[in-house]
């Protein structure tokens, strides 16, 4: 449809009719076409408004969302067609590894892959949004939304909030098997106060900006059309109704122009917090703030109309909304093809493809940790070895927003190395107590793998932790089993990065798992038994103890800076009884073969805004195995008008070596690499000193210095 046909179309739609196209309703509100009962009752509807509605939440299916779309054409009356969004995170048939897995990854193109993969499934079974990605920074592992990041670094998140949404919505998300982004949570949701979701932040403006904000400026760079508005207050203002962050931070600053949706229930919910009135007040301030739909609460279908006809609400606004939701629609197609791409015959043979399992067993190889190994793995099938733990055997570890996945296709622990693995000489013990029997068969094992840790019931939205340990049952049982046998394999799965210092300090070996997805398990059989070497890196640290939360690599040097030593100092910045930094840091994870690095060279020590200076190194695979290495690169700002962090990520190339092999790993340094927000909140760099370094992690100390010039005359000249 042209331009001016939907400007024509919304001229000729009424008041109420616009407004119905602002409000967006859950699945509940479809049933039996004379069913008046339930969620239509409770918003105070009549029995077919629900049919004229703009957009659905959470309904999927091809069959069921072409009928559903018959319905709602039929009855709205202008025939516009509904949009189906739904939360498509990590896979929809097919599960892929949780977001905090994939950025464990380092591998910003394999998310790409990914989300393609997500979108044709998706788009089959009738969807066009999925809420997805969900960019916000995590450095507290008390929020168990933090599975859904990939993790506590802005330039990290950023890259990937860039490839996620190429991946789901290609060049134009209007063509088959692809389906529209919406970016979440706008803004800061991963800072809310003690981990707990749902809850406040406080951030100062500097770190709102250079921190947070860089991953959702990153997804409206690429073209991202929805954002999603956050549960959670900046500036002590509920986002869905702050006009500042909305209007001047997202819309004029970030340049968006796409759709802005509330979280469920989000407008309402401003009243609770204390910042609105009532509904009306709720609905006034969220359409003001620019929040083009409502999701799940009567605030604009009840009070927009009257704020209207009151004089208290321009209609202009209502206006823009819409616009902004016809346009969304006619850039999928719907005008057109009101069903896009839904179509039972393509599910058939879309979802859950071998292509989607073998990139789901591909894409955990990659994002699935090695923490520890002293010379117990890769284990061999000729030794005997005992599993241990009911999450061996558990299928519910694709991760709490794996929405559509069917449970009986995800593999087990215990499924992949029995499938992959038939001659190994493997027991398992599928509880976390022990009996008499267990006992002796952990004694006489030449290996226990221990397998600890979530399950996607205890981790995602609205499962947060004051404790972030191990349960008390787990804990014992890793006791019991070390008292029988020194050689424990420990596996974790979850959400979340756990403290977990004593099983490290035991274990033999320790592997992150994560929530694998669908056929992940099939990866960690093969990282365990040394066909596939393990490359993941962690994106969110590990802390020694929950009281060290939040925690991030990029952390500040302190007027009283604790000195590299490992035990207590008086009157300087640490703690009695726990180390300041990470158990494992940002970056970590380890390799059956070894990396040797060269020092880091450089084409020159100086240059100037419009120039670049050319960092190096060798990495060389002088281990015994094939090998990915993602290789790291860190810079320091010495000095600045504010205080910097101690580093901060800014590169990274994943490579793969053959034993013996070496390759030349180059980064650019540009000037743009260097700014941050001064003093006067300009974005800027400025003039001084700097140190990168370049290696396996944050904790590599192979650097160099170079120095960033004043600005020569000529080029203020130009300015």
């Amino acid at each position: 449809m042209e331009q001016i046909e939907l400007e024509n179309l919304l001229k000729d739609m009424s008041l109420s009719e616009k407004i119905e196209q602002l409000v967006q309703l859950h699945g509940g509100f479809y049933g039996e076409t004379d069913n008046y009962t339930g969620p239509v009752v409770d918003f105070h509807m009549t029995k077919e408004q629900p049919y004229r509605i703009g957009s659905i939440l959470g309904e999927h299916g091809a069959q069921k969302l072409k009928d559903l779309q018959d319905r709602m054409m039929e009855l709205q009356p202008h025939h516009i067609p509904a949009l189906f969004m739904a939360d498509v995170i990590h896979g929809y048939r097919t599960a892929f590894p949780a977001p905090i897995g994939i950025g464990s990854s380092f591998h910003p193109e394999l998310a790409e892959k990914i989300c393609e993969a997500v979108a044709r499934e998706a788009a089959a079974a009738g969807v066009h949004v999925t809420f997805s990605p969900m960019v916000d920074l995590a450095c507290d592992s008390r929020w168990g939304r933090c599975m859904e990041s990939t993790g506590e670094d802005p330039w990290l998140n950023a890259r990937f909030a860039e490839s996620m949404v190429r991946g789901f919505q290609g060049d134009d998300y209007g063509k088959k098997g692809r389906v529209a982004s919406c970016v979440k949570h706008f803004a800061a949701y991963g800072a809310v106060q003690s981990g707990r979701d749902y809850n406040v932040t406080e951030l100062s403006e500097r770190t709102l900006f250079e921190d947070y904000l860089v991953s959702y400026r990153a997804a409206v760079s690429a073209g991202v059309s929805m954002v999603m508005t956050a549960f959670n207050t900046i500036n002590r203002i509920p986002c869905t109704t702050n006009k500042w962050l909305m209007r001047k931070v997202l819309r004029e600053d970030m340049g968006f122009t796409g759709v802005l949706i509330s979280d469920y229930g989000a407008v309402g919910e401003s009243i609770t917090h204390g910042s609105s009135e009532d509904l009306r007040d709720a609905a006034k301030k969220a359409m003001e703030a620019g929040c083009d739909i409502d999701m799940m609460s009567e605030c604009y279908l009840h009070q927009l109309e009257g704020l209207v006809r009151a004089g208290e609400l321009d209609e202009s606004l209502v206006d823009e909304a819409v616009m902004r939701i016809l346009a969304l629609k006619n850039q999928l197609g719907l005008f057109e093809n009101p069903y896009k791409d839904a179509s039972t015959e393509d599910e058939e043979k879309v979802l859950f493809c071998e292509e989607h399992q073998e990139l789901s067993r591909r894409a955990a190889e990659e994002c699935i940790v090695l923490l520890k190994n002293e010379g117990v793995l890769p284990l061999t099938e000729d030794r005997k070895v005992v599993v241990v733990g009911s999450l061996a055997d558990d299928r519910e570890i694709t991760g709490s927003w794996a929405l559509f996945v069917k449970k009986e296709q995800t593999v087990t622990f215990k499924q992949a190395i029995k499938e992959l693995y038939p001659g190994a000489h493997v027991e398992f013990i599928l509880s976390d107590s022990l009996d008499e029997a267990g006992v002796d068969a952990v004694k006489n094992a030449d290996r226990v793998i221990l397998v600890l840790g979530e399950n996607q019931s205890t981790t995602g939205e609205s499962k947060s932790l004051a404790d972030i340990s191990l349960p008390r049952e787990q804990r014992e049982l890793f006791d019991r089993v070390y008292e029988e046998n020194k050689n424990i394999v420990t596996v974790l799965f979850g959400g979340r990065p756990l403290a977990i210092p004593e099983v490290a300090e035991k274990s033999a070996a320790l592997i992150e798992g994560w929530l694998p997805g669908s056929c992940g398990c099939y990866a960690l059989a093969d990282i365990l038994f040394g066909r596939v070497n393990p490359s993941g890196k962690l994106s969110m640290s590990f802390p020694h103890c929950t009281g060290q939360l939040p925690i991030s690599y990029r952390q500040f040097s302190t007027g009283r800076p604790k000195p590299p030593v490992d035990h207590y100092i008086p009157f300087v910045s640490n703690y009695m009884d726990v180390p300041n930094t990470p158990l494992y840091p940002f970056g970590y994870g380890l390799s059956y073969t070894v990396f040797e690095y060269s020092e880091v060279t450089l084409d020159k020590n100086s240059f100037s805004k419009g120039e670049k200076i050319t960092a190096s190194v060798v990495v060389k695979n002088a281990g015994r195995m094939d090998g990915m290495e993602a290789v790291q690169l860190y810079i320091r700002d010495m000095k600045g008008s504010v205080v910097r962090p101690l580093r901060e990520f800014k590169g990274v190339e994943k490579i793969f070596l053959k034993k013996g092999e070496e390759r030349e790993v180059r980064f650019d340094i540009t000037e743009d690499m260097l700014r941050f927000y001064d003093i006067n909140m300009d974005f800027v760099s400025e003039p001084g000193d700097f140190t990168l370094w370049i290696g396996d992690s944050s904790l590599t100390e192979n650097g160099a210095k170079f120095r960033l010039l004043p600005q020569r005359q000529e080029q203020l000249q130009e300015v």
